[in-house]
This record gives structure tokens, C-alpha cells and sequence, in this order.
């Protein structure tokens, strides 16, 4: 779904959809695939419910799983984006350690999905 892009985020497809809840959401099962291939090392203990840190339209979001959002589909409140949505679109997805800085930055903690 994403692949290596530059030194920070990895880039992928997804489909792009608006919905009403308070923060960004893709569907669990892909939430927790994510986190384990290309956030987690294979040591120890390691949370697969971590926010993921998504790029589009310039702004970076958290983004959690949830049930019910369709697999390869991002669906997103009106406070991350005022555009148009389209279909289909590129999206960046910071790596590990940028991921990280940017939660740090907005002092993310666990349940609070605001827009960083």
C-alpha cells in the first residue's frame, strides 16, 4: 500500500473520503498492518494502536483505525481538509521517527486525534 519515498515518509494510493467524526480513520485491520510492517522493529512488547502520521494537501494529521472505514480507504473530518476530495490520491505517510517528532510537536497522547 505505501512504499519507500524519501528519507521521511513513504507514499501510497488510497481512497480519500469525508466523514463526521472528530479525527482521521482507516479501517482497523490496515491500521494495525501498517503500524507492524513499517513502524514496529521486532522487539519487545510493541503497540499496533499507535497513531499513524498521514500527509495530504501539505497538512499532517494522526490517524487511527477503526471498523467499518473499507480497506485502502481514508476517511476524513471536515477539519482536515476544506477541498474537494478526490476518489483516489497520493498520500504521504511519515516514517517512524518523524512520525514521533510530529506527535511530540502537538502533544499527542492516546485517544486525542488532533490535526498537527
Amino acid at each position: 500500500m505505501f512504499e519507500e519515498f524519501s528519507s521521511g515518509y513513504y507514499l501510497g494510493r488510497l481512497y480519500v473520503e469525508p466523514h463526521d467524526g472528530d479525527h482521521a480513520v482507516i479501517q482497523q485491520t490496515d491500521h494495525e498492518r501498517m503500524n507492524r510492517r513499517l513502524y514496529t522493529d521486532g522487539e519487545g512488547v510493541e503497540r499496533l494502536d499507535a497513531p499513524l502520521v498521514m500527509k495530504l494537501d501539505g497538512r499532517h494529521f494522526p490517524v487511527v483505525g477503526r471498523e467499518g472505514v473499507p480497506s485502502g480507504t481514508l476517511a476524513l473530518p471536515p477539519s482536515v481538509t476544506d477541498t474537494t476530495l478526490p476518489d483516489r490520491c497520493e498520500v504521504f505517510l511519515a516514517k517512524p521517527d518523524r512520525a514521533a517528532e510530529l506527535l511530540r510537536y502537538v502533544g499527542y497522547e492516546q485517544g486525542h486525534a488532533e490535526a498537527v
